[in-house]
């Protein structure tokens, strides 16, 4: 009797041995069969991003160059320029050709006292380039402040000083425009704020009307009562 139950306790050990290695190599067999499908998938979506490359996004980015190029050649002035930037900008949308279409638009509606459709234009731009990128972001404070938007003008003025991290000639001529908003705001603190960094961190700037900085400073100073 005593055999006969440990032969009954040797088969369930054996069972349960059994049971658990068909498991594992149920669990093994089904891996297998998930790195086989993604690998699988993995073939595809290379396959599909090749063929994207090649066949569709490629001739789509030399339509877009062209399309944007042919309005550089053939704008007769700013109206025509407006529109046809506007078309390239909104059918590439996202492309390179369309993004500096974006810029070009916004740059022609400006010029015609289009203000707010240009920001809308401008805002649509971004560039790796920082000089690029801060200028568009000036025009765009520009715009704003055309619209009389002056909080909206200085956030857009003071991003493009950051932008334009240190540039000489970008960040004091866009502090003095911001200079210009808030003394509109009669915020004559935050204007002096401006010219003296002006003063202190680019001495070697020129106003280009025959004036210093310090002569705006000193006004600053006496609307202030200093």
């Amino acid at each position: 009797m005593a055999s006969q139950n440990q032969n009954n306790q040797d088969e369930t050990a054996i069972d349960k041995v059994n049971t658990h290695l068909t498991e594992a190599g149920d669990k093994i067999a089904n891996n297998k069969k998930i790195i086989f499908w993604g690998v699988g998938a993995i073939l595809v979506v290379a396959c599909f991003t090749l063929s994207y490359l090649f066949i569709y996004r490629a001739p789509h980015l030399q339509k877009s160059y062209e399309a944007y190029n042919r309005v550089e050649i053939n704008a007769i002035n700013d109206s025509v320029a407006a529109a046809q930037y506007k078309e390239v900008a909104d059918k590439y949308k996202g492309d390179a050709a369309g993004n500096l279409a974006a810029l070009s638009a916004g740059e022609a509606l400006y010029n015609q006292g289009k203000y707010q459709e240009a920001a809308e234009y401008l805002k649509r731009f971004s560039s790796k380039d920082a000089v690029l990128d801060a200028n568009a972001m000036v025009l765009t404070g520009d715009c704003y402040v055309n619209l009389k938007k002056y909080d909206e003008a200085l956030e857009c003025y003071q991003k493009a000083v950051r932008k334009a991290d240190g540039n000489s000639q970008i960040v004091p001529r866009t502090l003095l425009k911001e200079a210009n908003v808030y003394d509109e705001q009669k915020k004559f603190d935050k204007a002096l704020e401006c010219y003296t960094t002006i003063k202190n961190d680019f001495p070697e700037f020129r106003l280009g009307n025959g004036l210093e900085i310090d002569a705006y400073i000193a006004r600053e100073n006496a609307r202030l009562g200093k």
